[in-house]
């Protein structure tokens, strides 16, 4: 192992709000770079996969928490050999705990990234990454959007930024700049 550690990102946001392609646009910034996408993970449950939906079925959820303590462990592995990893995820600031719990010695900064619904929108229809028709999350995102509330995460010490206007690097350059304290 490395006498260097690397960061761990958390970067959250609702859907189509720029998660995964600022967490690669942000490690590209480092020597060493690992994006963890809890949509990524999931991905890999080849049978029984239980998919988001509004009412969170005790399966999704116990999935999703796999993910996260997958991702934590995976990032613990990477940061003590000097990379940079971002973990995204729609997440909360008060249902994080497990995950931070599972990163404790590492340090984390906690990002979320809060562009307007509109911008959400456009963005997830724009979007090629995922393996299902997007348009179905335009549901799911108008119902979750306005519990995404940016006060509540700064409240939680959390970066929040309104990507809205901002372009991928101009987005990257403010969090890069951003010097608020780590969690650790």
């Amino acid at each position: 192992m490395s006498d260097v550690s690397g960061t761990v990102w958390i970067i959250t946001g609702g859907p189509g709000a720029g998660k995964s392609s600022v967490s690669r646009a942000l490690l590209q910034r480092f020597e060493f770079g690992l994006h963890l996408a809890i949509d990524d993970l999931n991905d890999l449950v080849v049978s029984g996969r239980a998919y988001p939906s509004l009412e969170h079925p005790p399966e999704a959820a116990r999935q999703f928490a796999l993910a996260h303590t997958a991702a934590a462990h995976h990032a613990r592995l990477y940061t003590e050999a000097g990379f940079e990893v971002a973990i995204d995820d729609v997440l909360w600031p008060t249902s994080i705990h497990a995950l931070l719990a599972d990163l404790k010695g590492s340090t984390v900064r906690v990002v979320l990234l809060a562009p307007g619904l509109e911008t959400a929108l456009a963005r997830n229809a724009a979007r090629t990454n995922k393996t299902y028709d997007t348009a179905t999350l335009v549901p799911l995102m108008e119902a979750i959007h306005p519990s995404i509330r940016p006060e509540e995460y700064r409240a939680h010490g959390w970066t929040v930024l309104d990507t809205s206007g901002l372009t991928l690097e101009e987005t990257v350059d403010a969090l890069l700049a951003e010097q608020k304290p780590k969690q650790s």
